[in-house]
C-alpha cells in the first residue's frame, strides 16, 4: 500500500480503488501499447476501466478510450495542479473497478515527471521495458528505476518486445529479490499502431483498431495479469481559481452558444476543457470545418488543434465554411483558436510535401509545415481576462508580419516563447490552453460581450 493510504483513509468521502500507473524508463518502450492492452483485457473481464493520461498528449488518450470503453482525462501537477488531479482521480474512483494511469516520456523524466505524480499520489508504478536487444542488464535498469527516486511504489516490472521463452527466463532471472515480474509481451506488430510526426495516428483513422487492441489484450491476458492493489482517493480542496467553477460566478457562460469544431482536422481537445465550459453554462455545438456547409447558431467558436495540413484540399474548398467563419469575425463575436485552428486562420499553409492551400485569411500570414519538431514543452501566458496554463507541440512555423499582442512563458529553462495573436475578440496561439487552470479567464474569452459582470478577472 502507499505510504499516504492511512492519512487519506480518515478523509470524508474516501473512497478505495485498485489502480496502476504504467511508466518506462523512455518514450518508445510501450507504454500505450500495455496500457491499453490492460484496459481492454480488464474490460474482458467484466470490470469497469478508468484510463487516464500523464501529461499534455492528445493522441494516447484517442486509443486508450477505444480500449477501456469509457472517457480519458489528463494528469498534470503543473498545468491543472495537484488538487485537480486528485478530484479526477477521486471522481473516477466512485464508479471505476479498476483505474490505469499512462506516464510520459521516462519515468523521473521533466519537471512535473511521472514518478513526481505517483509519489504525491499514492500510486504504484509498473514499469514498461522494452528488452528486445538486452538480457540481465535488465535487472539493473530495474533495479534503477525503482530506487533512485525514495518514496516511489515500484510494484513491478514487465518486459516487453520479448523474443522467446528463452529470453522471459533470463530477463526474470535478472530482477532484484522480491521484485515482482509481470510477465514478457512478444514482439508482435499486429498490435503495434502507426505513427506521424506528432505521435500515433489517431485511432479512429486505423480501420482495424479494435482487433489489434483485442490482440493486445490476448497476449496480456495470457500472462494471467493480477488485479492492482487499492489505492485511497479522496476529494480535493480546489483552489481558488478550480473552486469558482461551483460559486456564484461559475454561471458566467448560462445560455452562450459555443461552436466547438471536432473532426479529423481538428481533434485535439482536452475533456476537461469541455467540462470547464459546460460547468459554467455554456450550450457545445460541435461541427465539422470539413464536411459542414455552415455554422451552427453559436455566439463563440472553439477552433482547437489537430491536422489542417493533411486536408488542405477539403478545406481550401469548402468555401461555404470559410465564409461563415469569416463572418462571425466580422461581426465581432468570440473565436479562440489554438495551434491547428490558427492554421487554419492565415492567408495559406503549405503542407510537408510543399503544397500550398488557402485558408481562411481572418489572420495575415502563412503557415509551413517543418520536418523537424519547432516547438515543444509547457506554457503559461498573461492575459487582461488572466493566466492561463497549457501547452505547445507543433512541426509548423508561422509567418507574418503582424505584430503580436503578447508572448507566451515557457516553463522550461531557454524555452521557447509562442507569440500571442488578437484582432478584435479573435484569440489565436499555437498553445494549447487548459481551461481547468482558470475557468474564469476562459469566460472571459467566449463571452460575447466581453468578461462576465460575475466573473473574477485577474
Amino acid at each position: 500500500m502507499p505510504a499516504a493510504l492511512p492519512h487519506l483513509a480518515e478523509c470524508p468521502g474516501a473512497v478505495q480503488c485498485p489502480a496502476l500507473l504504467i511508466s518506462a524508463p523512455a518514450s518508445g518502450q510501450g507504454k500505450t501499447t500495455a496500457t491499453a492492452a490492460l484496459a481492454r483485457w480488464h474490460v474482458q473481464q467484466g470490470r469497469r476501466v478508468r484510463v487516464f493520461k500523464t501529461g499534455p498528449d492528445f493522441l494516447d488518450p484517442m486509443l486508450l478510450a477505444r480500449a477501456s470503453g469509457a472517457p480519458v482525462y489528463q494528469l498534470d501537477l503543473w498545468m491543472g495542479g495537484e488538487a485537480h488531479c486528485r478530484q479526477l482521480l477521486w471522481e473516477a474512483a466512485q464508479e471505476a473497478d479498476v483505474i490505469l494511469v499512462e506516464g510520459v516520456m521516462g519515468l523521473h523524466d521533466g519537471a512535473s515527471s511521472t514518478a513526481d505524480l505517483a509519489i504525491r499520489l499514492g500510486l504504484p508504478v509498473m514499469a514498461v521495458i522494452d528488452a528486445s536487444a538486452m538480457a540481465q542488464t535488465f535487472g539493473a535498469l530495474a533495479f534503477g528505476l525503482a530506487n533512485y527516486r525514495p518514496g516511489l511504489t515500484l510494484a513491478g516490472v514487465l518486459a516487453n518486445r520479448v523474443g522467446s521463452d528463452g529470453h522471459a527466463t533470463l530477463l526474470r532471472e535478472s530482477l532484484p529479490e522480491g521484485m515482482r515480474w509481470f510477465g514478457g509481451l512478444p514482439r508482435d506488430e499486429g498490435f503495434g499502431l502507426p505513427s506521424r510526426h506528432l505521435g500515433l495516428v489517431q485511432a479512429d483513422e486505423v480501420a482495424d483498431v479494435e482487433a489489434r487492441l483485442d490482440r493486445a489484450a490476448e497476449a496480456l491476458g495470457r500472462l494471467q495479469p493480477a488485479m492492482p492493489d487499492p489505492v485511497v482517493f479522496a476529494p480535493a480542496m480546489l483552489p481558488p481559481e478550480q473552486a469558482w467553477l461551483g460559486e456564484s460566478g461559475g454561471r458566467a457562460l448560462q445560455g452562450v452558444r459555443i461552436g466547438v469544431a471536432r473532426d479529423a482536422a481538428f481533434a485535439f481537445l482536452y475533456l476537461a476543457n469541455l467540462d470547464v465550459l459546460r460547468a459554467m453554462g455554456a450550450q457545445l455545438c460541435f461541427f465539422s470545418p470539413l464536411a459542414d456547409a455552415a455554422l451552427p447558431g453559436v455566439d463563440a467558436l472553439y477552433l482547437p488543434g489537430g491536422y489542417p495540413e493533411l486536408h488542405l484540399q477539403a478545406l481550401a474548398a469548402n468555401a461555404p465554411m470559410r465564409e461563415a467563419v469569416r463572418a462571425h469575425h466580422a461581426a465581432c463575436r468570440p473565436i479562440v483558436a489554438e495551434c491547428g485552428g490558427m492554421l487554419a486562420l492565415l492567408d495559406g499553409l503549405t503542407d510537408h510535401a510543399g503544397q500550398r492551400s488557402p485558408m481562411w485569411g481572418l489572420l495575415p500570414g502563412e503557415g509551413s509545415m517543418e520536418k523537424r519538431l519547432v516547438n515543444l514543452g509547457l506554457h503559461g501566458v498573461t492575459l487582461p481576462e488572466g493566466t492561463l496554463r497549457g501547452h505547445t507541440f507543433h512541426h509548423a512555423r508561422m509567418h507574418s508580419q503582424a505584430v503580436a499582442f503578447t508572448q507566451t512563458e515557457a516553463q522550461r529553462l531557454n524555452g521557447r516563447p509562442e507569440a500571442v495573436w488578437r484582432d478584435g475578440r479573435l484569440h489565436a496561439s499555437f498553445l494549447h490552453l487548459y481551461f481547468p487552470s482558470n475557468p474564469a479567464a476562459v469566460a472571459a474569452l467566449f463571452a460575447p460581450t466581453g468578461a462576465p459582470k460575475d466573473a473574477h478577472v485577474a
